[in-house]
């Protein structure tokens, strides 16, 4: 998929970014993404991991606001990588409706708890303070159609992979991995959840 091939909302804001063209990885895995089929994108810093995870998201969720529970999340390491890609999402997502909101460890849960009842879009989360929440009946995840991970060698340093498959296993729905490294160990996601995945390499 080109930055032709999306949202008008999204080409907008790319162009006002001088975003002219997708980066080789974005090139491949954007198109495969709004396919609905799940994915694996591998690729060093610098290559467009982040922006292709807020396009596809802003992308799978038409840039509308719908409902009060989550429709799209992304994973991430911790709160510092929480609150950046919350910054990145919400340049794209300011000429929108969207609703993007953050959860992590460092946060009250009864305050996360009310806000996310408040309504909102896209999730950023940390996986065991969203599986807490989940858990907790605090959070209904019935739907979500896509789950991101952001920099998932952080799921296999944190010995985090249990927490990923009691999750899968609460939510049916699209996945797409992102990485620097294909570590044999993600090979668990495709067996586990991640069904027919296509895996990119840059």
């Amino acid at each position: 998929m080109s930055f032709k091939k999306i949202l008008p909302v999204l080409k907008e804001t790319l162009d006002h970014l001088e975003y002219e063209t997708t980066t080789p990885l974005q090139k491949k895995v954007l198109s495969t993404i709004k396919s609905g089929a799940n994915v694996f994108g591998i690729g060093p810093e610098g290559s467009g991991k982040s922006t292709a995870i807020v396009l596809s998201v802003i992308q799978k969720l038409k840039g509308e606001a719908v409902g009060d529970a989550p429709r799209a999340i992304v994973l991430v390491k911790d709160k510092t990588e929480a609150l950046a890609l919350k910054e990145k999402f919400e340049v794209f997502t300011k000429p929108t409706d969207l609703r993007v909101y953050c959860i992590y460890d460092e946060h009250k849960i009864d305050a996360q708890r009310d806000e996310i009842y408040m309504g909102t879009d896209i999730l950023i989360a940390t996986i065991k303070r969203l599986n807490k929440l989940y858990f907790l009946n605090s959070i209904h995840l019935t739907d979500v159609q896509l789950i991101c991970i952001e920099d998932a060698q952080f799921l296999i340093r944190q010995n985090t992979y249990n927490d990923i498959l009691r999750l899968s296993e609460s939510v049916n729905c699209q996945y797409a991995v992102f990485a620097d490294e294909f570590d044999s160990r993600l090979e668990r996601f495709e067996t586990a959840f991640m069904f027919d995945a296509y895996r990119f390499k840059v």
